[in-house]
């Protein structure tokens, strides 16, 4: 129960932090949102530090970093899919996919789905389809280079929670700041280099460093919860962040949510869940 409530919370902290991420990102080039998101989530990893500790060993320092490259990945690939939006679309694209990539580890490393797992996994492919053809009008269908980017989005979203398990269990938040240590070098130095491409507009330096600061409790919570729990479960109940997401685009910006979306949608509600019974 204990994994379930941190692993609960950190999905409602990602879909908070995707939909200022996502937001921001809208009012200049996403890599000037990342370049206030990432070193703001750094500064509250390094807050932490004194409270929870860290153990700064080998194995975590090479997890920690596998995990940062991953991080700037989806930091990018996710602000720039949900600034194309429509958010309510692709937010939970992203997160199937993003649940999935777990899933798998967790069987290899021999966790065990149940029956409710065989047939989440196949039904979650279903969603994705149904929410990304959802019905209504043209505006809301996402275009072929969002849809990728959604996909990518979630393998590298996937790809930072698998190496951020693998890290030590005694290490403390110790693999979360060399990750974002990590992400912040590989991002500034990417602005560094396209920074004639970057336009004259400024970021929304509040909203991001939201986003950012966000985003690090969120992996936070991600941490103990699959430090108590097994990684295929905590993962996918991680997975259903898009909830958050798609009733702030709602609430806020008045995103519309259309009849075959809502079905598709649902369909990823019960996908997720039944993965979690595993």
């Amino acid at each position: 129960m204990f994994a379930l409530l941190l692993a609960v919370g950190s999905s409602l902290a990602y879909g908070c932090a995707d939909f200022l991420g996502g937001l921001g990102a809208r009012k200049a080039h996403v890599l000037r949102t990342v370049m206030i998101a990432a070193p703001a989530s750094l500064a509250v990893e390094l807050l932490l530090w004194p409270l929870l500790g860290a153990s700064f060993s080998t194995a975590t320092v090479a997890w920690g970093a596998a995990s940062g490259v991953a991080s700037a990945a989806a930091f990018a690939l996710l602000y720039r899919t949900l600034a194309i939006g429509p958010m309510n679309v692709l937010s939970p694209v992203t997160a199937l996919v993003s649940a999935a990539l777990p899933v798998g580890v967790g069987l290899l490393q021999g966790e065990h789905l149940a029956a409710a797992g065989m047939v989440g996994l196949p039904l979650a492919l279903v969603a994705v389809v149904l929410v990304s053809a959802g019905h209504g009008a043209r505006s809301s269908r996402p275009s072929r280079t969002a849809l990728l980017l959604a996909f990518g989005a979630g393998a590298a979203i996937a790809l930072q929670l698998i190496f951020l398990h693998q890290a030590p269990s005694d290490s403390g938040v110790a693999p979360l700041i060399v990750g974002r240590a990590v992400s912040s070098a590989v991002i500034l130095a990417a602005a560094e280099l396209m920074r004639r491409r970057l336009g004259p507009e400024r970021p929304a330096y509040a909203m991001s460093a939201a986003a950012g600061a966000l985003d690090s409790v969120a992996n936070l919570l991600f941490l103990l919860a699959a430090r108590s729990g097994d990684l295929a479960v905590v993962a996918v109940i991680v997975a259903l962040y898009p909830t958050g997401t798609i009733l702030l685009a709602r609430g806020v910006i008045a995103e519309r949510i259309h009849r075959g979306q809502l079905v598709g949608l649902g369909t990823a509600a019960v996908a997720i869940s039944l993965l979690a019974l595993t």
